[in-house]
């Protein structure tokens, strides 16, 4: 049985403890392999390693710095259908989705190789004379990267790649569920001639690894994707430690239906955002906000959808929604479906945990469409992470924008609608860091910020950019040649 441990300084090693977990399959259960259980000390080393290499790394220029990032890329991009057979086998989604996610990390490793030549500051004028003024961008130091399942590479790929380009030297705690995956992307950095000590790769717990990962003096800033209850912990912790944090949590997105959408189209939106991925998406469709003179209408449309949509192995090219990733979660999304029905929404399709033509071997949940929910029930306002989606009727624009916005969340939203005065308005009232226009909730491309407001994050974003501000800091550079000691702001004048 193949077995994956520890990459520290460059080297692959077991955990000191010499324990071993399972890694599953979630269509079958069948035994993939096994990974490293590690320990604080685990941590300890590879956090002593990255201290050591991003003191040299920091002064490669950043253009240098880049030509590994393109390597990464060029690597990724000849590799990828291999990665996605692995993302399918490990993580269940559909080898389409898995296809687009490791496409999403070649992007994103071509975009951030690109910054190398410019992580631009600024030149400003100075108030006095004789001097000039400028900001530039530093690294950090050394980051700790906590990743999820549900997009092993591409999330891993927003949080490093950005990281290194800046100067940093990073310690990553990869999901439990999908560590063969990380260990791939982590010998593609290898191949690319990343010096070693600046990536390190420590498998394990959220309470151990994790912990230890936030608790370490010499980490000096924690990169976290999952659920909120997790984020809200590591953020006080940081806070009491001074340490920066960048959290990207969860979401309780809707799609609102206006009467003059093209109803096929939005139908065709909320399919794909509510039921790719198996629903297991921070931005999948968990609402739709529809106008109660179409509500019917649309409804019929997405339930014919519905009927067409085929479960079962990811790696069979006509299947639409594989598993759910574990039996915990198969779980708890049946019981949000009691509390559904309890609460007493209308179950129109789905409800149940799939056992037919094989299913129940694995985590299979029917896709699942209420209606007639309120916007204050639970199932309105709690993040669900599996394949069921609610439809909440309104009277109006206006009534759709107060529930769009009566959820803790804050991630992403879309409207479908022919008026381009309500689509502004809806691009300007929905409180979310993404907005979508005659389009589901899904599909952010890297060259944008990701992330959300309210108890989605705490104001930094993946992607793009702005992705850059979570790894840097600013220093001020100010250079006097005039020759004497001018005081800014009391001689000047």
């Amino acid at each position: 049985m193949e077995r994956y441990v520890n990459f520290i300084n460059g080297e692959w090693v077991p955990s000191e403890s010499g324990e071993f977990i399972k890694n599953t399959n979630p269509v079958n259960g069948e035994v993939l392999g096994e990974v490293t259980v590690s320990t604080a000390k685990d941590v300890d080393r590879a956090v002593q390693a990255a201290k050591e290499a991003q003191k040299k790394w920091a002064l490669v220029p950043a253009p240098e710095r880049a030509d590994v990032l393109y390597e990464v890329a060029y690597l990724l991009k000849e590799r990828k259908e291999q990665l996605a057979q692995v993302l399918t086998k490990e993580m269940g989604k559909v080898i389409a989705e898995a296809r687009g996610e490791v496409q999403e990390a070649i992007d994103m490793a071509f975009y951030m190789a690109g910054e190398g030549r410019r992580l631009f500051g600024e030149t400003v004028p100075s108030e006095l004379r004789d001097k000039f003024a400028m900001s530039v961008r530093v690294p950090v130091g050394v980051a700790g990267l906590i990743t999820p399942w549900n997009f092993p590479i591409a999330i891993a790929s927003w949080k490093s790649l950005p990281a290194l380009v800046a100067g940093n030297a990073v310690v990553w705690k990869p999901a439990s569920e999908t560590p063969f995956l990380a260990a791939e992307f982590v010998k593609i950095y290898e191949e690319a001639g990343l010096p070693k000590g600046l990536l390190n790769l420590v498998y394990g717990s959220g309470s151990v690894v994790g912990n230890a990962i936030v608790e370490h003096p010499d980490i000096d800033l924690v990169s976290f994707t999952g659920s909120n209850e997790v984020g809200a912990k590591i953020n006080g912790r940081a806070g009491e430690l001074l340490k920066r944090t960048s959290l990207e949590m969860g979401g309780k997105n809707a799609v609102t239906v206006l009467e003059d959408a093209d109803l096929d189209l939005a139908a065709d939106g909320i399919v794909w955002s509510a039921f790719g991925t198996s629903g297991q998406r921070c931005t999948a469709c968990s609402r739709v906000i529809v106008q109660e003179s179409v509500k019917e209408a649309l409804e019929q449309k997405v339930l014919e959808k519905m009927k067409d949509l085929k479960l079962g192995d990811g790696l069979d090219e006509s299947v639409d929604v594989g598993p759910v990733i574990n039996r915990d979660a198969l779980e708890k999304i049946h019981e949000y479906v009691k509390i559904g029905k309890e609460e007493g929404a209308k179950l129109l399709a789905g409800g149940e945990i799939a056992t037919e033509n094989g299913l129940d071997k694995g985590n299979f949940y029917q896709p699942t469409l209420f209606t007639d929910v309120r916007s204050d029930m639970r199932i309105g306002q709690e993040e669900i992470f599996g394949p069921v989606v609610s439809f909440i009727p309104v009277k109006d624009l206006d009534e759709a924008i107060e529930v769009n916005n009566s959820v803790k969340f804050g991630l992403s939203s879309s409207i479908f609608t022919a008026d381009v005065n309500k689509v502004f308005r809806a691009m300007r009232d929905f409180d979310t860091g993404i907005v979508y226009v005659n389009a589901g909730t899904t599909g952010a491309e890297i060259h944008l910020p990701f992330g959300g407001t309210k108890g989605t994050g705490n104001g930094h974003r993946d992607s793009g950019v702005a992705s850059l501000d979570v790894f840097t800091e600013w220093r001020s550079v100010y250079v006097d040649y005039s020759g004497k000691i001018q005081r800014a702001q009391i001689d000047n004048y």
